[in-house]
């Protein structure tokens, strides 16, 4: 049975960090969709902006403009354009939540606040998350501000110079086997140092996400925007193999 008309909520998708990123959610997201027909799937605005403002250069370089005035722009031309709610397929421009929410009168379904509170039920107080991600986020806190609400504390790959790298590389040419090869090892180095799941919070590692191991559980953020998209939609997800 399709979806009856006027329930499927639209979805304004702040885009082009990374292009690929922003397409492999859409890709997730068709994906995830238990479809008979066009008509079934989720409806989405994109705003495929790759214009917007660096945010390692903002944050960690600190000789970048800001984002958050084109991310808080974009926002409201998703509104306007009749999105019901936002979803942004970058971790590290969730920074900016504030300046775009100040902007517009919808929601913004927040990716690691989202995927934080995922991982931190079940897990005992003080237990330990490792998050694999944009050492912007580090340097401001913000998967630890989301886990620590929960209990849970964070902690992030020692050598942040390799991990930078890996994002750098990723977005210029693609994942290669030695970016692959740096996540395998900097998620065993998480886990040994206490890990006991491991959160991918850079949507560029979204992007091989199927190929990092650990002997613990691994949450994608990329993942659990995407179910959130659906569910917020009224669409039908598929049900677990």
């Amino acid at each position: 049975m399709s979806i009856p008309a006027g329930k499927v909520r639209r979805i304004g998708i702040l885009g082009g960090m990374g292009v690929e990123a922003t397409i492999e959610l859409m890709k997730r997201v068709h994906a995830a969709t238990d479809a008979e027909g066009d008509q079934d799937h989720v409806p989405m605005f994109v705003d495929m902006n790759p214009q917007v403002p660096s945010r390692i250069r903002h944050v960690i370089e600190k000789d970048g403009p800001d984002p958050g005035p084109v991310l808080a722009e974009m926002a409201a031309r998703l509104e306007q354009a009749g999105a019901d709610v936002l979803a942004m397929p970058c971790n590290t421009a969730h920074l900016y939540a504030p300046q775009i929410e100040k902007n517009v009168g919808i929601a913004l379904l927040n990716m690691p606040k989202l995927a934080c509170e995922q991982a931190a039920q079940g897990m005992k107080q003080g237990a330990v998350v490792g998050i694999l991600a944009s050492p912007a986020t580090n340097s401001t806190g913000l998967f630890k501000d989301f886990l620590s609400a929960g209990g849970v504390r964070s902690i992030y790959p020692e050598n942040e110079t390799k991990i930078l790298a890996a994002i750098q590389s990723i977005k210029k040419s693609g994942p290669r086997q030695t970016d692959i090869d740096c996540l395998n090892s900097e998620a065993a180095a998480l886990v040994q140092r206490g890990a006991e799941r491991v959160i991918i919070g850079c949507s560029e590692f979204s992007l091989v996400s199927t190929e990092i191991e650990a002997p613990v559980p691994i949450l994608d953020t990329l993942d659990v925007l995407v179910s959130s998209i659906v569910e917020y939609s009224g669409a039908r997800m598929k049900s677990p193999n």
